[in-house]
């Protein structure tokens, strides 16, 4: 027993420190960027063009860098910016503002990796770019109207903010970084341990199962079905790993790559990335329930739509037809 829990452990730091150093590779010179924008009082500057879409979603024009930073980077480089730009705030980010912010990270993050992903499983680059940012403003302005309109969660967020120096030097703010990411590293390490408990626990399975006919209400096949909720409760990784197998199979058409994709792009990881965005103070119910709702009908709208459309259309705009 011990050396099977050593093992698993053992397994789970492997990965953490695989994926710490991958982060870190962009995440310094993010942090370094940062820093220097702070340092010249630029951070207001640069983010004034997304105050007119950060005012739709009722967050600060500078908070708009996060979400920049995600979708370019990641999850990880959006919340390190998060982090670094509330510790300067004078008025403290509340749980609305917070988990609109981090839902809309993680409909839209890491496009070019991700999207290009789904570009080499058969469909289209910004296709998908267009989707999930869409669907994530989509989002924003909804849980927005609901949070005003209800006057929910607007106490001030739990965001854990490091100790800041009265006037701290620049040895002093690498050091209090280096502790950052090492936390990171900590959290990395933990999450990989537990997807690995709940896939051994049978727990994933059983949501597989329980998801697969919400699937096909929505209008994706039941071939692509099991694969999508693979993607939506694993990561896009995993599911477009079985994606490129069907197709190459011939199991899949492209029009139901096409749609499993689109699926998995606005809504993947749900555990993994549902536990990190708690961490920073963001609220279950829009981070998991809201985002599940706007995620399936954005998709089964645009199923019932994209059916209506010319293949030779949807060629050019949506998916790569199977001879490319």
């Amino acid at each position: 027993m011990l050396r099977f829990l050593g093992g698993l452990v053992a397994a789970s730091l492997r990965d953490a420190l695989r994926a710490s150093r991958d982060l870190y590779i962009v995440m310094i010179p993010v942090i370094v960027l940062v820093k220097v924008l702070q340092e010249f009082d630029l951070v207001r500057t640069i983010a004034l063009p997304l105050k007119p879409l950060m005012g739709l979603v009722g967050l600060p024009a500078d908070i708009g860098l996060a979400w920049a930073a995600a979708l370019l980077n990641g999850v990880y480089s959006g919340l390190i910016i998060l982090v670094q730009l509330a510790q300067d705030r004078a008025e403290p980010l509340t749980v609305a503002q917070v988990t609109t912010l981090t839902t809309m990270i993680v409909f839209a993050h890491a496009l070019p990796v991700e999207a290009g992903i789904a570009h080499r499983c058969g469909a289209r680059f910004l296709g998908q770019c267009a989707i999930r940012i869409g669907t994530a403003l989509v989002f924003g302005v909804i849980y927005h109207a609901l949070t005003q309109a209800f006057g929910l969660f607007h106490e001030a967020a739990a965001i854990p903010l490091p100790a800041a120096d009265a006037d701290p030097g620049l040895g002093a703010w690498a050091w209090r970084e280096a502790q950052n990411l090492v936390s990171i590293s900590c959290v990395i390490f933990v999450l990989m341990l537990a997807m690995r408990l709940l896939r051994m626990s049978g727990v994933l399975g059983f949501v597989t199962r329980a998801m697969a006919p919400a699937m096909r209400l929505i209008g994706i096949g039941p071939e692509a079905a099991t694969i999508t909720v693979i993607g939506m409760t694993l990561g896009l990784s995993y599911g477009s790993g079985v994606i490129i197998d069907d197709v190459r199979k011939g199991v899949l058409g492209p029009r139901d790559v096409f749609f499993a994709l689109s699926l998995m792009g606005v809504c993947h990881s749900l555990i993994e990335d549902t536990l990190l965005m708690l961490l920073v103070g963001a609220e279950l119910w829009g981070l998991v329930g809201l985002r599940m709702v706007v995620a399936l009908a954005v998709i089964a709208v645009m199923v019932r739509l994209v059916r209506r459309v010319p293949d030779t259309v949807a060629e050019r705009l949506l998916w790569v037809p199977r001879a490319a």
